[in-house]
């Protein structure tokens, strides 16, 4: 079999050694780098070209799935992980294994093997990252992480004023500027907190508490302003949902 490169991406120092003494049975796993954090993590990705990551979820700066959004041509990918609630969010990505902390030296050969007969059949992983990236989530985003060229801006929900889409992409507008994403406005739809965003147009999307005036336009028509001076169209639906929210 053919030499396997992997890379190891866990802010744990012991999970990481575990997961290399249990490679040290098998003769065709290279590990090529260890990362502590996403923020490494996909630098190392970039830089490394690995067929198969040993990936953590929760880890700090950046989390695994955080991090894979931003991945352009994703390797093979392999959870590991002590939180059973992201799971399915990882099958439905088509991952190789999710393995829950603590995991038996069996249980991640076996997760291995998996891994090696994707990369030698030479399954397209790339599609399966956009699937996540459009898969509905239970959780609500507290966070949304852009990349601008290498730089990598990490937005707090609350700091975002509105959303607007602009063809396969979304940007995101906040006090401090402005930032484009590969994503859908129905994805942040579902994704963010309803109690505090709501959709007014298709194209748009405001934070409630943003909202100062709402006047009409013309005949069905309005807009609505924001704090910052911004004007945005207002839809028939979105005028109902904002009512709601808004109490009138």
């Amino acid at each position: 079999m053919e030499t396997i490169k992997a890379l190891i991406i866990e802010d744990e120092e012991l999970a990481r050694e575990l997961i290399k003494n249990y490679l040290k049975e098998t003769d065709f796993i290279e590990i090529i780098h260890e990362c502590d954090n996403g923020f490494d993590g996909l630098k190392a990705i970039g830089d490394l070209k690995p067929d198969l990551i040993f990936l953590d979820i929760q880890m700090p700066k950046l989390n695994g799935f955080e991090m894979l959004e931003l991945v352009d041509d994703p390797p093979e990918i392999i959870f590991i992980t002590a939180h059973n609630e992201f799971a399915i969010r990882a099958f439905e990505m088509n991952a190789v294994d999710y393995l829950m902390k603590p995991y038996s030296n069996d249980r991640l050969l076996a997760a291995v093997e998996k891994a090696a007969e994707r990369i030698k059949n030479k399954q397209p992983s790339a599609k399966r990252i956009h699937h996540l990236i459009k898969t509905p989530i239970t959780e609500k985003m507290e966070r949304i992480v852009v990349k601008s060229g290498s730089r990598i801006r990490v937005i707090p929900v609350e700091k975002i004023l509105y959303l607007e889409a602009q063809d396969d992409y979304v940007m995101i507008y906040t006090e401090e500027g402005k930032h484009l994403k590969q994503s859908t406005m129905k994805h942040f739809e579902d994704c963010l907190d309803p109690a505090r965003f709501v959709r007014v147009h298709r194209s748009y999307i405001v934070q409630v508490d943003q909202v100062v005036q709402l006047e009409p336009y013309s005949k069905d028509n309005y807009i609505l302003k924001l704090k910052n001076g911004t004007t945005i169209k207002v839809s028939r639906s979105g005028l109902k949902s904002l009512k709601e929210k808004l109490s009138f």
